[in-house]
């Protein structure tokens, strides 16, 4: 059968047997499920030709480990990162606003996995990366990712700063998050298309990377350690994005 990844939760599950039914190979239902959740999952399961296998809560637990699978759990075909090409024929299908976030060469895989879990909560249309110095899209980060690896598009480029004069070229406005940036990221306006720009754990933005953003901001800090780790800061900008674009979903 090849390569495959587990996805947990009914979200996820759900959003790829609608979008993408040809990558779900099996899928697990806990046994006893009789809610509407669990019919819709084996609705959209017979019409995709999906196998379909009841199993005990402690089976489940087993397969996805530390992961909350919340009763369903499939197997899919890995998404394979994008190049730069397919991610401007994605742009030009998007219904809402683009919401993208660029990393500019995180190192960590529990990052790169933090960052796409909550990219894909907070509706993020794709992940951007370089493709050099800067971790790829291994085991660890598929683990840590929950799923999100599946369904959040990441898109590795050749070269950065390129790819964000594309996407400025295309109207969508970069804002980079900095320590020293004067205006606070709440301060900003990212209901539009927006990319928002994290640095790496140590050496933060690169400076090619920070004079190519249209707008630098900072996450207010009260408390007496001076920064965070570039999930959880992603996280808080991601979030803010969300408030003011209303929860929007990702189309």
């Amino acid at each position: 059968m090849g390569e495959q990844a587990l996805v947990h939760g009914w979200h996820a599950v759900r959003w790829l047997l609608r979008r993408h039914p040809e990558r779900v190979r099996q899928i697990w239902i806990q046994r006893g499920r009789e809610d509407s959740r669990a019919a819709e999952i084996m609705d959209l399961a017979r019409v995709a030709g999906t196998a379909i296998q009841h199993a005990e809560v402690r089976t489940l637990d087993a397969m996805s480990g530390e992961a909350s699978h919340q009763g369903v759990i499939a197997s899919v075909a890995p998404a394979q990162p994008w190049d730069d090409a397919r991610l401007q024929a994605h742009l030009e299908t998007l219904k809402d606003p683009a919401l993208l976030l660029l990393l500019d060469g995180i190192q960590d895989p529990h990052n790169l996995g933090a960052c796409l879990r909550t990219a894909d909560a907070c509706g993020v249309h794709a992940v951007i990366v370089p493709r050099d110095r800067a971790v790829g899209l291994n085991a660890t980060v598929r683990k840590v990712a929950a799923g999100a690896a599946e369904t959040v598009p990441l898109v590795t480029v050749t070269n950065l700063a390129r790819a964000m004069r594309a996407l400025k070229e295309r109207g969508i406005w970069l804002i980079g998050a900095v320590a020293d940036a004067v205006q606070r990221s709440q301060q900003a306006d990212l209901a539009g298309p927006v990319g928002i720009v994290m640095g790496s754990e140590g050496e933060g933005l690169r400076r090619l990377t920070r004079e190519s953003c249209d707008l630098l901001v900072s996450l207010p800090m009260v408390g007496a350690i001076e920064s965070l780790n570039v999930s959880v800061a992603t996280g808080m900008i991601l979030y803010e994005a969300v408030r003011q674009r209303g929860g929007g979903a990702r189309q």
